[in-house]
């Protein structure tokens, strides 16, 4: 951010506001402190017996690669809708949510999933303007090595030890290696 977005100046400083205990970019002109907080990212697994839906990324990051469908919460969603609509714009169906089955934290990348287990109601499924093929995988024939996050493997690998029958909500993190 190079101009404050209350009054416009171009005096924005990094420093830790009163009352505060972290750098925050404040605008020396006006006084507003401008907050930047994580994105929410949600999607679902969506299951069909013993068989996960994926889609391959059309777009960037990760294009050519596997992923759950999942994108960033829009303003005015709430997480159940996003989850809903992120499955609609990758694979084309409609899923039933079941419950909340992943927390996932990225503090690298300002980003934490939330990805809902889901009942495929249908195989109506089709590749989007998102995914260039979408595909129902047996547990056993995940492509591991081309999965697009790391939060896809994670919810699927806690769902494969859960054989599906455990409705806990599991938290993962991955820390981004300093080089």
């Amino acid at each position: 951010m190079n101009y404050c977005s209350h009054c416009g100046k171009d005096v924005l400083k990094q420093m830790i506001p009163k009352g505060d205990n972290r750098k925050r970019l404040v605008c020396q002109n006006c006084g507003t402190i401008h907050y930047s907080n994580p994105n929410m990212v949600v999607g679902c697994l969506p299951v069909y017996g013993d068989k996960v839906l994926l889609a391959k990324r059309s777009i960037e990051p990760r294009k050519g690669f596997w992923n759950l469908p999942c994108g960033f919460l829009e303003n005015g969603e709430t997480v159940e809708q996003g989850a809903l609509r992120e499955v609609k714009e990758e694979t084309g169906i409609d899923v039933t949510l079941l419950h909340l089955h992943t927390v996932y934290n990225l503090p690298h990348a300002q980003q934490v999933y939330l990805i809902f287990l889901a009942k495929m109601t249908n195989l109506d499924f089709h590749p989007t303007e998102e995914s260039e093929e979408v595909a129902l995988f047996p547990f056993d024939q995940i492509p591991w090595k081309e999965m697009a996050f790391s939060s896809s493997a994670f919810a699927i690998k806690k769902y494969m030890l859960d054989k599906g029958k455990n409705s806990e909500t599991h938290f993962g993190v991955f820390y981004r290696e300093e080089k």
